[in-house]
């Protein structure tokens, strides 16, 4: 498959976007474009700095699980984004900039997508993509978060996604959900323009701006699941998230709140009580 158009991408930048984005650079391979822009200078407050590949092969996505693209199976898009002022409560934005995927998609007529808490993107409930951020932090109170976007476009039979993918029971691809999806380019340019609105966004609102819009598309909700902590392991109904984007466990003990753990899957069968 031929490598990505950087000139086709360009001219899917929507024209608010381009006058922000200080560097743009496509490979045709590079082991993970969020380490690459991890050592690159970061962008002036307020800027962008894009990196964009259809083969990644140090892929990662959290805890440093792989996250595998095979040659022209997939979009890995990474941002890097400096925000003049440290966000309070900066964990949210990976759930923010969920919403601002879902947005994309829709915006090209792709409808059916889902957030699966805290950075997965679900479609036809199988793993369609990931959200992977990361601070590179600077002098004073700037800070920069390089964030890594990962989806399935066309993939092969037999997938290897690692334990990336363990809580669902498939990886899906983009061709699945629409088979006249638009070029990766024009996906990139759109999520560019998106991402770059719901990073400013969070700079003004966290993500209390966002959580109404997150748990409309929240697939977790109201599923039977067990989350993997450090020191335990909680078993419940998914109920929601809150106004920080902690995660919501309807337990035999009450409501427990999760900052930060691992979802392991009970069922994907719809369970309510």
């Amino acid at each position: 498959m031929s490598s990505l158009n950087a000139h086709l991408l360009r001219r899917s930048l929507a024209a608010e976007i381009s006058p922000r984005l200080d560097k743009l650079d496509v490979f045709d391979s590079i082991a993970s474009t969020n380490t690459y822009l991890l050592t690159q200078p970061p962008p002036v407050a307020g800027g962008l700095h894009a990196a964009i590949t259809d083969h990644q092969t140090a892929g990662r996505g959290r805890h440093d699980r792989r996250w595998l693209s095979p040659p022209g199976s997939g979009l890995c898009l990474s941002l890097a984004y400096t925000f003049a002022v440290h966000p309070e409560k900066l964990p949210g934005l990976t759930l923010a900039l969920g919403v601002g995927i879902v947005a994309a998609m829709q915006e090209l007529d792709i409808h059916g997508i889902g957030l699966k808490w805290p950075n997965d993107i679900v479609a036809l409930d199988g793993k369609l993509g990931g959200v992977l951020t990361e601070v590179q932090s600077q002098a004073g109170s700037k800070v920069t978060v390089v964030t890594g976007v990962g989806l399935n476009i066309d993939l092969p039979l037999q997938p290897d996604f690692g334990a990336e993918s363990d809580w669902a029971h498939r990886a899906v691809d983009l061709r699945s959900i629409t088979p006249d999806h638009p070029p990766r380019e024009v996906l990139a340019g759109r999520l560019i323009g998106s991402l770059y609105a719901a990073m400013v966004k969070f700079e003004k609102q966290g993500f209390a701006g966002f959580v109404e819009d997150w748990r409309r598309h929240d697939w977790l909700h109201g599923r039977q699941i067990i989350v993997d902590l450090p020191d335990r392991q909680i078993t419940g109904v998914a109920a929601g998230v809150d106004a920080d984007g902690a995660l919501l466990v309807d337990t035999d003990k009450g409501l427990e709140r999760v900052i930060s753990g691992s979802i392991v899957m009970a069922g994907l069968t719809e369970f309510r009580r």
